[in-house]
C-alpha cells in the first residue's frame, strides 16, 4: 500500500509526470465522452427493476412475458361530475381506439352500481412509447370533455407514466443542480475567482469516467442500473470527489507553507493524506457493494453503481487534481497566496478553541453529546413506515386522482386487479378458489393464455384499493388458496407486499455486513480495536438520531404520511459509511500527531488542524443530498433529507466533540492495543515527556 501510494505522488507531482497525468486524462473525456451520453440506454425499467429478487409477484411478470398480451397494459379513464358523463365516454372511446394495438377493442363504458361514474379499459402497446400514447389520451379526454364532466386517466399505464415523468430529465437537472451548489459552495470555501474551478474540472473528469464506466459495466457485465440508482450516482460523485478535494488541497496549502517547491508539497500532501482519501473511498466502496446482498433489484444497483462513481471519483481526485494544482502553481490560491516559511493558519482559531473547551470537560462533552443524539433518536421510534401510491408523491399526479376517483365509485381494486397466472388445466379450480376469497370482489370472466395453451392467465379485483393494507392482507389470503394448487398471484398490490417483506429481510442481512466492513477497515488504518468499536458506534448512534430528526420533519413540516420501506436500510448504508468518512479524516491525522506530539495534543491538534476542511467536505456533502428533498419523489426527497442531516450531525456534533471527547476521556486506552496505546506518559512512543510542537516537515 506504501509503495503504491508513493507512485500515485510521484506522477501528478512530478514535473514531466503533471502534464502526461493531463494529458491522458483528456484523452480518456474525449474517447469515453460519447459512451458517457449513452448510460439512459441500459437503465433499467421493465416491471422487475424495483422488485425483490426471487419474489413471487416478480416470477408472475416473467410468466406474463410468455403470454399474446405481454406487451399490453391498461389505462382507466374515469368519468365523473355532474355532465353527460356518458355523451364523454362515448365520444371518446372512438378517438382512444385509434392508439390500441392491434387484436385489442377499448372497452364499452362500464357504468358504477351508484351510477355516478363511467370507467373506460384502454389496453395499450408498453413497448410502444407508452408514456407518450397515454399523453395523448389525457389530451383528448380533456379537450372533448364536456361541461360539468371531469375526467382524469389512470390505472398502470397511467401510474408508469407519471413516476417515469419524475425521472424524465433527472440526471440533466440533478446535474446542473449539483455543479451549481458545489460551485457556489466552493467559492464560499476558498474565496479565490480560480481556486474553485480545479476541483469541480475534476469532479468533471470524474463523472465523464464514472458514467462511462457504469454504461460498459452495465452492457457487458450484467451490473443493473435503474432510473434511481443513475440520479443519485452523479450526486454521490460530486459530493463524495468534492470532500477528498477539499481534504487534499487543505493538506497540499499546509505543506506549501512549509516547502518552497510545490512539486514537492504536492508528493508531500499526497503521500500523508493518501491512507485516509483510501480508507475513505474504500469504506464507502466496500460499504455500498455490500448491498448486493440485498434482495431488492433497485437497492443492488444504487449500491453497486454508487461503488463504481466513488472509485472513479477517487482516482480523479488523487491524479488529474494534483496535476492541476501543481501546473497552475501558488497564484492559483490569490488573493490568500500560502508563501514558504509562513505560519499555515493562525495561532488562534474557532478550532483551536473548540478543542480547548472539549478538553476542558471531555466526559462532560462526551455525555452531552449522546444524550442529544439520544433524544433525536427516540423519535424514531414513532415512525409510521410505507406509503400507498399517493403518498409516493409530493404532487398528486392524474393517475393518483383517477385512481381515488375509481375508489369512490367502484370496488377500489378495479383499475388495477390482481394477476393469477396457473396451469390451464387447473385454472377453473383456481378460479373458484381464488373467488371464495373474502376481500376478492370478482374474478373476472376473460382469461388470457399462452400461445401454446399451457398457462391462463386471471385476472381479479379486489375489494380494497391496490395499495391498501386490506389489500395486502387479501393477496395472503389468495396466495393461501391458490398456491398449493400450482397458481402464483401477481400485480401491483402483490409488488408492494413483496417489496415490504423484502425490506424487512434486507435490513437484518445487510447491516450487519456493513458494520463488519467498515469495522475492518479502521482496524487497518488505525492499528487498534477500541477507536475502532466507540468509532462505529457513534456513528450508528447518529444514524439513529438523524433518523429520528428526520421523522420530526417528514411528520410535522413537510408533511410526509410517512417512510418508504427502503429508507431505513438505504439511510444505514449511506450514513455509515459517509459518517465514518469524516472520523476516518479526523482520526488518521490525530493518530499521526498523538505519534508526534502525544495523546492529548495528538487529539487537540488533530481537531485544529482538520476542523476546517472537514466542516466544509461536510456542508458539501450534506448540500448536493439536500438536493434531492426537491424532487417530486417522496422517496427519493426523503433519502436527501436523511443523507444531509445525518452529515451534518457527523460533522458538527459527533466528528467535532463526541469522538474528540471520548479519546481525551480515555486516553492512551483510546489506541488499545496499537503501539500508541503503549506512549510513556503523553509525549511520543519511547519518550517521557512530549515533544517539541514545531517540526515543519513532518506536521501533516
Amino acid at each position: 500500500m506504501h509503495a503504491l501510494l508513493q507512485r500515485v505522488a510521484r506522477a501528478p507531482g512530478g514535473r514531466r509526470g503533471k502534464w502526461l497525468v493531463l494529458a491522458a486524462w483528456l484523452i480518456l473525456a474525449v474517447a469515453l465522452g460519447p459512451l458517457a451520453g449513452k448510460l439512459g440506454e441500459v437503465e433499467e425499467t421493465g416491471p422487475n427493476a424495483f422488485l425483490p429478487r426471487g419474489a413471487e409477484s416478480a416470477q408472475v411478470n416473467t410468466e406474463l412475458q410468455k403470454f399474446r398480451t405481454d406487451t399490453v397494459m391498461p389505462a382507466v379513464v374515469v368519468y365523473t361530475g355532474g355532465g353527460d358523463t356518458a355523451a364523454a365516454a362515448a365520444a371518446d372511446r372512438g378517438a382512444f381506439a385509434r392508439h390500441v394495438p392491434a387484436g385489442q377493442a377499448v372497452s364499452a363504458p362500464i357504468p358504477s352500481e351508484d351510477g355516478k361514474a363511467l370507467m373506460t379499459v384502454v389496453p395499450l402497446d408498453r413497448d410502444d412509447d407508452l408514456t407518450g400514447t397515454v399523453d395523448r389520451l389525457r389530451q383528448v379526454a380533456g379537450a372533448d370533455a364536456p361541461p360539468g364532466v371531469d375526467v382524469r386517466v389512470g390505472g398502470p399505464a397511467g401510474s408508469l407514466t407519471d413516476s417515469v415523468a419524475v425521472f424524465d430529465g433527472l440526471d440533466t437537472t440533478l446535474l446542473l443542480a449539483t455543479g451549481l451548489v458545489v460551485a457556489v459552495l466552493l467559492l464560499l470555501t476558498y474565496r479565490s475567482p480560480v481556486l474553485w474551478l480545479l476541483p469541480l474540472l475534476s469532479v468533471g473528469f470524474a463523472a465523464v469516467l464514472t458514467q462511462a464506466t457504469t454504461y460498459l459495466l452495465a452492457r457487458h457485465a450484467g451490473l443493473p442500473v435503474d432510473p434511481q440508482s443513475a440520479g443519485v450516482l452523479m450526486v454521490l460523485v460530486f459530493g463524495v470527489g468534492t470532500d477528498y478535494a477539499l481534504l487534499l488541497i487543505a493538506r497540499y496549502r499546509e505543506e506549501l507553507h512549509r516547502h518552497k517547491d510545490r512539486h514537492e508539497a504536492m508528493r508531500i500532501a499526497l503521500r500523508r493524506s493518501g491512507p485516509a482519501v483510501l480508507a475513505s473511498a474504500a469504506t464507502i466502496a466496500v460499504g455500498l457493494c455490500c448491498l448486493a446482498f440485498a434482495d431488492i433489484n433497485s437497492s443492488r444497483s444504487l449500491g453497486l453503481v454508487g461503488a463504481v462513481g466513488v472509485v472513479c471519483g477517487l482516482l480523479a481526485m488523487v491524479t488529474v487534481l494534483p496535476a492541476l494544482l501543481v501546473i497552475t502553481g501558488r497564484w492559483v490560491f490569490w488573493p490568500f497566496v500560502p508563501r514558504n516559511g509562513t505560519p499555515a493558519r493562525d495561532a488562534r482559531t474557532v478550532w483551536s478553541r473548540l478543542a480547548a473547551a472539549v478538553a476542558l470537560r471531555p466526559r462532560w462533552s462526551w455525555l452531552m453529546s449522546v444524550a442529544v443524539t439520544g433524544v433525536l433518536a427516540i423519535s424514531a421510534l414513532g415512525i409510521t413506515m410505507g406509503l400507498t401510491q399517493a403518498e409516493t408523491f409530493q404532487d398528486k399526479p392524474e393517475s393518483v386522482v383517477a385512481q381515488e376517483r375509481i375508489s369512490a365509485h367502484y370496488p377500489s381494486g378495479a383499475s388495477d386487479p390482481a394477476e393469477v397466472v396457473t396451469r390451464t388445466e387447473r385454472a377453473v379450480e383456481v378460479r373458484a378458489a381464488a373467488a371464495a376469497v373474502d376481500g376478492v370482489a370478482r374474478v373476472e370472466d376473460a382469461a388470457e393464455q399462452t400461445p401454446d395453451g399451457d398457462l391462463t392467465a386471471v385476472s381479479v379485483v379486489l375489494r380494497d384499493a391496490p395499495d391498501s393494507r386490506a389489500a395486502k392482507e387479501t393477496i395472503d389470503e389468495l396466495r393461501e388458496a391458490v398456491n398449493p394448487l400450482g397458481a402464483l398471484v401477481g400485480g401491483t398490490t402483490a409488488e408492494s407486499l413483496d417489496t415490504q417483506r423484502a425490506a424487512d429481510r434486507d435490513l437484518t442481512t445487510v447491516v450487519p455486513v456493513v458494520l463488519l466492513v467498515v469495522l475492518a477497515v479502521l482496524i487497518l488504518l488505525l492499528r487498534a480495536l477500541v477507536a475502532p468499536l466507540l468509532l462505529l458506534a457513534t456513528v450508528v448512534l447518529s444514524y439513529f438520531a438523524a433518523l429520528g430528526a428526520s421523522n420530526l420533519l417528514f411528520e410535522h413540516l413537510l408533511g410526509f404520511a410517512g417512510v418508504d420501506w427502503a429508507i431505513p436500510l438505504m439511510g444505514f448504508v449511506f450514513l455509515v459509511a459517509l459518517g465514518i468518512d469524516y472520523n476516518i479524516f479526523l482520526m488518521h491525522r490525530v493518530k499521526e500527531e498523538t505519534g508526534r506530539l502525544g495523546h492529548e495534543r495528538g487529539v487537540l491538534e488533530g481537531l485544529t488542524s482538520t476542523g476546517g476542511v472537514i466542516t466544509s467536505a461536510g456542508i458539501v456533502l450534506a448540500a448536493t443530498f439536500a438536493i434531492f428533498a426537491a424532487l417530486p419523489m417522496v422517496t427519493m426527497a426523503q433519502m436527501g433529507v436523511l443523507v444531509g442531516i445525518g452529515v451534518l450531525l457527523d460533522t458538527f456534533l459527533v466528528r467535532t466533540v463526541l469522538v474528540p471527547a471520548l479519546a481525551l476521556d480515555l486516553g492512551r486506552r483510546f489506541w488499545w492495543p496499537g503501539r500508541l496505546s503503549r506512549l510513556d506518559g503523553d509525549g511520543p512512543v519511547g519518550t517521557s515527556s512530549p515533544a517539541p510542537r514545531e517540526r515543519p516537515h513532518e506536521v501533516a
